[in-house]
């Protein structure tokens, strides 16, 4: 389990009080199932903790600061021998490339249709590792309270009830073609008053803006994947607050979905952890208040 660097605000991006609170429900709630190990500050695990992992899970910023991307080739020997692989948040998002996506008076706009395959590092290996990716100027990263009203027939919802959860929900992710052996876990109505008029690389574009207007097609925000290769990925786009973890229902679906990718059986009535108000709160990066 592998967290990046801190970033944002108290209370926001906090991979190191995230990753260490999800490893502790691992070894509170099923302590016979798995053997966790983390690193913490962005640091990459030894080469020894790569090798004996069964998953992969990754809670960081993205783009060019993601903490896979000089890792790659590593990454790709563990996904071709069937490692799972888990990215949280931001760290859906790999290297996207910029050059020549901005319009004449430097205001950035939505490449033209022939561009968008002009993906940057680490995009071909997510889209098959985790079944799908943040791609810039084709996915969009608005916060708001997504309704989960119901939750497919899966090991990665066992235990996990209808909730609601505000967040920075990033959605119209960049899947696998025909959604291959992908399976939507969570999946939202979008509020069109978040949609905006303008392109951009987070912000909009018109495939967003035709499916959510005009098509009213709910969201995935949360999705698994059976590879292959025999391995599994989960991708979450939620996790920008850290109170969201405070959250039963988010919180067992995202261990649920680890043990998922590892191939270890998921209890019946999911991952049950109880936490104090003390301990959601510990281990938070200390950093100013962002302006």
């Amino acid at each position: 389990m592998i967290a990046g660097l801190p970033s944002h605000g108290p209370g926001e991006h906090e991979h190191n009080a995230g990753i260490q609170l999800l490893a502790a429900g691992l070894k509170q709630a099923v302590p016979d199932l798995v053997n966790v190990s983390f690193s913490l500050n962005g640091e990459w695990p030894s080469d020894e903790q790569i090798a004996a992992a069964d998953t992969i899970v990754i809670y960081s910023d993205g783009g060019g600061k993601h903490p896979a991307l000089p890792h790659l080739a590593q990454l790709a020997t563990k996904m071709s021998a069937g490692c799972g692989f888990v990215c949280l948040h931001y760290a859906v998002e790999p290297a996207y490339a910029r050059a020549g996506w901005l319009s004449v008076d430097g205001k950035p706009v939505s490449p033209p249709p022939a561009a968008r395959s002009s993906v940057g590092k680490g995009a071909k290996e997510f889209k098959e590792w985790l079944g799908g990716y943040f791609e810039a100027y084709y996915s969009v990263n608005p916060h708001w309270t997504a309704d989960f009203k119901s939750l497919p027939d899966h090991p990665i919802s066992r235990g996990v009830k209808a909730f609601s959860s505000r967040d920075e929900w990033y959605f119209h992710i960049r899947f696998k073609d025909k959604m291959e052996d992908v399976t939507p876990i969570l999946i939202s109505n979008v509020p069109t008053e978040i949609i905006s008029s303008q392109d951009g690389p987070y912000v909009g574009n018109p495939d967003v803006r035709r499916e959510v207007l005009e098509e009213k097609r709910p969201q995935i925000v949360a999705w698994a994947v059976n590879r292959n290769d025999g391995g599994r990925g989960f991708g979450f786009c939620g996790g920008h607050y850290h109170s969201g973890w405070a959250n039963d229902n988010q919180r067992m679906l995202v261990l649920n979905a680890i043990l998922w990718t590892a191939k270890a059986e998921v209890p019946t009535g999911g991952v049950i952890t109880k936490f104090s108000e003390d301990a959601l709160r510990a281990n938070q990066d200390t950093k100013p208040a962002r302006k």
